[in-house]
Order: structure tokens, then C-alpha cells, then sequence
């Protein structure tokens, strides 16, 4: 019985480490984005509580049922999207989490779908990814000039940690800025986590704008990520699983403000790899204490949205902007991987990165349109082979 308990104890330890890693390391990117589509601070709160629940529940239930660690987190790239989006309304945003959700159903139920995103070329999703998180980079660099005896120990602590503990920078800079809103005073006041309810918008244009590159960015950026991880550590992830219920999860929690939900990428390696303990086969314990990790942040929702307020408070953005620096990299490596496509995936960044919104419509819809376009007219089929000399 000993040995039991103590074999559980390191998968607990990752659970435990990789959900608080994940959860620090991008709660200030969910809440910028959010009120920037519209969201009150009370709906902020109720957005993230409904997003730890609904991962909470679904690493617990789908970990036990398997018997692999599968761990869900919030579409943090689809969080910085809204930034770059300019959705008409919250309620427009919210559609769009449907969608989004619905076309993750649809991808996971219909036989061939999921194989086919493996298909977006790199150009395209790596360009859309790294214009979407360009204007949170930028904000360190925008606040250093701004109020430098603030910023630059943030970047040196940075710059430190990514050094002896990458995976450590980007949660505990976050957490210091939180911590020094407080201290000066400009935090706003804790909120009661309690459920607000947004009916989608009557807005078919903005939530097809929205959902659409929405669904992308979750897939590329984190739920192709996250099937990898489990695939690199030995496990055949269900992934149609994976995608029905990340996004029929999605579609339910989205009127209570919440964004996109997705298999664990980064954190998920944490998570499903040898930190989680040299037995693999229990490794699942790490996926249910990562769910049980979820259902106790849902409980510091209103203190942590409240503290950004509704608008997030400098330091924040500027410490959310370098824990995204690494996500920002790999973007910008997968989309110029490739000498034939680096100039469609050059246009895709730089129209997604614009912040531009035509019609109504943001940036990021026109990205993917502007950097297709370009893909086609640029890019040529392979040739055929010729036929061989007899």
C-alpha cells in the first residue's frame, strides 16, 4: 500500500505544478482578452470560473475513464485573438465561442476532418498565431519607456528564470505583477465568481469572423500541440474524444463568458512526461489531480478578475507579454519554416498583426484570407514525377 502511495505522489506533484504553471502563466492573456471583447470585470470572473470548472471536470472524468493523463486548459491563443478581433459585442464574442466549439465537434465526429487539419499549411497557422500574439510582445517594450523602474526588473526576473527555470518565467513574473498592482493600489476590487449569463449576439457576419479563426488557433496552437505530447510520450490519444469533448464542453460554457477549451500543449508536458513519475501507467493520476487543481482556482476567479479590473492594469500586460515571448517564437519559426511559403506567411502576420477591422470585421479573418490568397497565387503543386525510362 505504501508503494502505491508513494507512486502517486510525483504524478500528483505535475498535476498539481503544470495546472498552476498553465493557469498563472496565461490568466492575465484570458482576462485582456475578454474585456477587450466586451466583457464587464463580473463576466471576466464568471468566464474564468466557468473555464476551470469545465477543465477541471474534464481532465477528472476523460483521465479516469482512459486511464491516460489527459489534461485540458482555456485557448490561450484564442484569448489573444479577441484582442486583435474587435468583435461588435461581447455577445458577438460569445457566438463565436459556440462556433468555435461546434466546429470542434463536428471536426471530431465526422471520420477524416481531424486528419485534414493536420493539412493547414504551417504558413498560415504559425503567421495567424504570431500576428494574434504580437500586441501583447510589444506591450513590455511599450512600458518600459512608459514606467521603466517597474518593467525592467520584471524583464531581468525574466530574463533570469528563462535561464535557470524557463518553465517557471512566465508564471511567477505574471504572479510579481499581480502582486505589485496590489501593492500600489491600482488593482480593482475582488468579485463574487458568480455565474453571468450573455446570449450570443444576432450578429451571423461577426461570429463567422470570429469562430472561424477562433477554431483555427485553438487547433493549431494548442489542441494538434497537446495530441503531440501524448503521442511523443507513448500515448494513443482518442483524439476525436479529445475534440468532441473540448468542444461540446466549449459550446455549453461559452454563455457564462468562456473561451475555447483544449488539450493541455505546453503544460500538458509537464503533465503526461517523466515528471509525472517513471510510471507511465499511472500517470493518469496526474490528469485528475490537474482537474482538481482547476476546481480549486475556481474559486479565486472573482479576486483575480477583479484585481485586473476591467481593464488590465499595465504591469500585467506588460508581464503577460513576456510569458508569451516563447509562444511568439515557435509561431514565427513554424510559419517561415519553409523558404517557399515564408512570403504568404509573412503577409498572414502582418495583416493579423495590423489590428485592422474592415466591415466590421478584425484582423484576424482577414489574415488567414489575405495569406490564402497569397498561398495560392505564390505557391506552385508539386510536379509530377515523370514517368521512368524503360
Amino acid at each position: 500500500m505504501s508503494d502505491a502511495r508513494g507512486s502517486a505522489v510525483q504524478p500528483i506533484l505535475a498535476g498539481v505544478v503544470g495546472t498552476l504553471t498553465g493557469f498563472f502563466g496565461s490568466v492575465a492573456v484570458l482576462i485582456a482578452g475578454l474585456t477587450a471583447a466586451g466583457a464587464t470585470a463580473a463576466q471576466a470572473a464568471s468566464g474564468l470560473a466557468a473555464l476551470c470548472v469545465a477543465n477541471g471536470a474534464l481532465s477528472i472524468a476523460v483521465s479516469l475513464r482512459l486511464r491516460i493523463p489527459m489534461c485540458f486548459a482555456w485557448s490561450t491563443p484564442g484569448a489573444a485573438l479577441l484582442v486583435a478581433a474587435h468583435p461588435a459585442s461581447f455577445g458577438t464574442a460569445v457566438g463565436a465561442f459556440v462556433l468555435a466549439g461546434a466546429l470542434s465537434v463536428v471536426t471530431g465526429a465526422v471520420p477524416g476532418l481531424a486528419r485534414s487539419i493536420d493539412r493547414i499549411p504551417p504558413a498560415l497557422s504559425g503567421g495567424l498565431l504570431a500576428g494574434v500574439l504580437l500586441p501583447f510582445c510589444l506591450a513590455p517594450v511599450r512600458q518600459a519607456v512608459v514606467t521603466p523602474w517597474t518593467v525592467l526588473p520584471l524583464v531581468l526576473v525574466w530574463l533570469v528564470l528563462s535561464r535557470v527555470a524557463p518553465r517557471a518565467a512566465g508564471p511567477v513574473v505574471i504572479v510579481a505583477a499581480l502582486v505589485f498592482t496590489v501593492l500600489q493600489g491600482t488593482a480593482g476590487t475582488a468579485l463574487a465568481p458568480l455565474p453571468s449569463l450573455v446570449a450570443p449576439a444576432l450578429d451571423p457576419v461577426g461570429i463567422v469572423a470570429l469562430g472561424v479563426p477562433l477554431f483555427l488557433v485553438t487547433m493549431a496552437g494548442q489542441q494538434l500541440p497537446g495530441i503531440a505530447v501524448l503521442r511523443a510520450n507513448g500515448y494513443g490519444p482518442r483524439t476525436r474524444l479529445a475534440l468532441v469533448m473540448s468542444g461540446a464542453a466549449s459550446a455549453v460554457v461559452a454563455p457564462l463568458g468562456a473561451v475555447q477549451l483544449n488539450l493541455a500543449a505546453i503544460t500538458g508536458a509537464i503533465m503526461v512526461g517523466p515528471d509525472a513519475g517513471p510510471d507511465r501507467s499511472r500517470r493518469w493520476i496526474s490528469g485528475v489531480a490537474s482537474g482538481c487543481t482547476y476546481l480549486a482556482l475556481a474559486a479565486t476567479a472573482g479576486l483575480v478578475a477583479g484585481i485586473v479590473g476591467d481593464r488590465t492594469p499595465a504591469l500585467v500586460e506588460a508581464a503577460a507579454g513576456l510569458a508569451l515571448v516563447g509562444a511568439f517564437v515557435g509561431a514565427i519559426s513554424s510559419a517561415i519554416a519553409r523558404p517557399d511559403t515564408r512570403v504568404p506567411a509573412a503577409i498572414t502576420f502582418l495583416v493579423v498583426g495590423s489590428g485592422i477591422a474592415v466591415a466590421g470585421i478584425g484582423s484576424a479573418f482577414w489574415g488567414v484570407i489575405a495569406g490564402g490568397v497569397a498561398l495560392a497565387v505564390l505557391t506552385r503543386p508539386p510536379a509530377a514525377p515523370s514517368p521512368s525510362a524503360n
